[in-house]
C-alpha cells in the first residue's frame, strides 16, 4: 500500500525525490489545521504518504525486515491491525507535539511494530530458544534506540511520531503477549479485546488533542 501510493503520486506529477508541501497536503499529509479540523482522515492517510524515494526506501527496508518477523510472531491480521493502530498513535503524538508541522511517512507504524515485538518476545512464552529471543530483542532495541537518537539529531525527522508509535506498540504487544500460544478461539477473543481497548484510547487521545488544539498557536 505504501509503495502503491508513492507510485500513483509520481505518475500524477509529484516529484519522486523532493515533493513540495502543497503536493504532500494534497495527498493526505498530517497537518494540525486540517487533521484537527474537518479532515481527520489525514491522521491515517499520512502514514501511507512519503516525501520522496529516499524516505520511502528507508521505511520500506525497515518494514520489510520487521514485517516478516511480526507476521511470524503474531498473525497477518494482528500484524495489519498493530501497524494501523500504531500509525494512528504516531500521527496523534505528532499533532499534539507540533501541529503546525506537515508530517508524512510510515515510521510511526514501523516503530510500533518494533515495540509490539519487543513486548511480545519479552513477555510471551514463545517456542523459540532463549538465545534467539535474546538476539532478536537486542537487535530490536538497537533499532529503536539508534533511530530515536538519529531522529533527535537530524532536523526534519518527526521523533514525536516515532515515540507515539513505539509506546502504542509496546502496549499492544504487552496486551497480546501472554495469549499468543493459546488456542485460536482464546487468542482471537483476546485480540479483539485488546484492539477494542486500543480504539477507545485512540478516540480519547484524538478528542484530547482536538480539544486542546495540540500546541496550535493562538490566532
Amino acid at each position: 500500500m505504501n509503495v502503491a501510493v508513492y507510485v500513483v503520486m509520481v505518475l500524477t506529477g509529484v516529484s519522486p525525490v523532493n515533493p513540495t508541501i502543497p503536493q504532500l497536503l494534497k495527498w493526505g499529509a498530517n497537518w494540525g489545521p486540517l487533521s484537527l479540523g474537518t479532515e481527520p482522515w489525514r491522521i491515517l492517510a499520512s502514514t501511507y504518504v512519503h516525501g520522496g524515494i529516499i524516505h520511502i526506501a528507508l521505511n520500506m527496508w525497515c518494514l520489510w525486515s520487521l514485517g516478516f518477523l511480526a507476521e511470524r510472531v503474531f498473525d497477518p491480521w494482528t500484524y495489519v491491525l498493530t501497524y494501523t493502530f500504531c500509525g494512528l498513535a504516531g500521527s496523534l503524538a505528532s499533532l499534539w507535539w507540533h501541529p503546525m508541522a506537515v508530517g508524512v511517512g510510515a515510521s510511526g507504524a514501523i516503530f510500533g511494530l518494533a515495540g509490539a515485538l519487543i513486548a511480545a518476545l519479552y513477555l510471551g512464552h514463545l517456542p523459540i530458544s532463549k538465545q534467539a529471543i535474546q538476539g532478536t530483542l537486542r537487535s530490536l532495541l538497537i533499532f529503536a534506540g539508534y533511530n530515536l537518537f538519529f531522529g533527535a539529531a537530524v532536523p526534519g525527522i518527526d521523533n514525536s511520531a516515532h515515540i507515539g508509535g513505539l509506546v502504542a506498540g509496546l502496549a499492544i504487544g504487552a496486551g497480546l503477549a501472554k495469549h499468543l500460544m493459546q488456542p485460536p478461539e482464546i487468542r482471537d477473543g483476546w485480540r479483539r479485546g485488546v484492539f477494542v481497548a486500543a480504539t477507545v484510547v485512540l478516540f480519547g487521545a484524538f478528542a484530547f488533542v482536538r480539544h486542546t488544539g495540540g500546541n496550535l498557536p493562538l490566532r
